[in-house]
């Protein structure tokens, strides 16, 4: 945690980067087990986190195909990224498993359907609107989110990059958990840069 605030890095594949963003003390690292994504995982990678939890991102997925994942890589949360049912959620959870479930948001009105979810998920994740699931790398106006009243703890997705920290340092909510970084600190798709988020976590510890 910095500032009280967990970070988490999200959608790696090669072991080796895996192992040099968690040295750097991050909370949650992020699987994608979505096929449509560029930074999709379809094998195994040498290295998997020891430290941080380990996070695995699904889309509309049916809860054996998230089983198998869950067990194989030993996943210390789900993330839900499509139109999951909160009673779906709830079955998830229900069998002992965190849930994180993203939304996406553009305006005060996608708030809405939060609420149905309160007691099925672990956290929030708010992200920008997008035409694909996540991975827009653009930011939604996080002022919106003043309008939420709700009682589980949300992390911030969508666009973050170097230039956000003053803005997040701003960013008062009393749900406020964390953040979720990806696609503004990559080399490649999949394959972060370990300077800028080493810099990107210095700043934002300052």
């Amino acid at each position: 945690m910095i500032n009280g605030k967990l970070i988490k890095v999200c959608g790696m594949l090669n072991g080796e980067n895996i192992r040099e963003i968690e040295n750097l003390g991050v909370d949650m690292i992020g699987f994608i087990f979505y096929p449509k994504s560029p930074r999709y995982i379809m094998e195994m990678p040498h290295y998997l986190p020891q430290k941080a939890k380990r996070v695995g991102v699904f889309v509309n997925e049916d809860k054996e195909t998230i089983k198998i994942f869950g067990d194989r890589f030993s996943l210390d949360y789900i993330q839900l990224h499509g139109k999951e049912s909160p009673e779906y959620c709830r079955t998830l959870k229900s069998k002992g498993v965190k849930i994180i479930k993203a939304f996406s948001i553009a305006h005060e009105k996608d708030l809405e359907e939060v609420y149905l979810y309160e007691d099925s998920c672990d956290y929030f994740l708010f992200d920008t609107k997008c035409k694909q699931y996540g991975g827009s790398g653009s930011q939604f106006d996080w002022g919106i989110l003043k309008a939420y009243q709700g009682t589980t703890p949300f992390l911030l997705s969508g666009g973050i990059n170097l230039y956000s920290v003053r803005e997040l340092k701003e960013f008062i909510h009393p749900q406020f958990a964390g953040i979720d970084i990806n696609s503004r600190f990559e080399i490649k798709p999949g394959y972060k840069d370990m300077n800028r988020i080493k810099a990107f976590l210095e700043q934002f510890k300052k």
